[in-house]
């Protein structure tokens, strides 16, 4: 663990942009540390997205756009530690679309949950 999920929406990106955002992102989590120590397994980390064809956004603009970040990640992770991850990596989603956001609005959102041991 860490497992990223990127859900969005087709309009949003193309393969290229998406491919990028997945190293980013996996790079961003290899450098999460704490007290000088790797925070996340490197041969742990997944970075994965999947493009929706079908959706439906508010009043069904087609312009609208999508992407939702699910991070699941192992328990016994301090606060500081879920709220810094979680922090990095939504601010590179952030600047990854930055223009996107621009043109016509973007919806992003980042959920973070702590993936039981006893479902393993």
């Amino acid at each position: 663990m860490p497992h990223l999920t990127l859900e969005y929406s087709a309009n949003l990106a193309d393969n290229e942009s998406i491919g990028r955002l997945c190293k980013t992102l996996a790079q961003c989590l290899a450098g999460q540390r704490e007290n000088g120590q790797a925070v996340y397994p490197l041969g742990g980390i997944r970075v994965r997205a999947l493009r929706c064809e079908h959706y439906c956004i508010a009043d069904g603009r087609a312009d609208a756009a999508f992407l939702h970040a699910n991070l699941k990640i192992a328990t016994g992770r301090s606060e500081v530690v879920k709220k810094a991850t979680g922090h990095a990596i939504f601010m590179l989603i952030k600047e990854h679309f930055a223009d996107a956001f621009e043109q016509s609005g973007l919806a992003l959102s980042l959920e973070l949950n702590e993936f039981s041991e006893a479902g393993t």
